[in-house]
């Protein structure tokens, strides 16, 4: 089963557009957004299993250029509505 999770990203003022892109090279991150709020940037991190969840967040986005903090959250317990139409 697929393991995933939310980063929470903290950057360089500045330096938004630059993390997002570095954020989409990476092959395990599915989703990044520019927000507003005590974060930066929210991306959604898939992998196969929690050791590659691990490295993909460990070894990859928080070693990007113009990262200065993260938060993961791994999800436990919940849904997800698929759209319709």
């Amino acid at each position: 089963m697929a393991s995933h999770a939310y980063v929470l990203i903290n950057v360089e003022i500045g330096a938004e557009g630059d993390v997002v892109k570095q954020l989409e090279a990476n092959e395990g991150v599915k989703e990044a957004w520019v927000v507003y709020g005590v974060y930066d940037i929210v991306a959604k991190v898939e992998a196969e299993n929690t050791d590659k969840l691990k490295e993909v967040i460990s070894d990859n986005i928080r070693r990007l250029d113009g990262v200065r903090n993260t938060l993961t959250l791994i999800p436990i317990e919940g849904f997800e509505k698929k759209r319709q139409g």
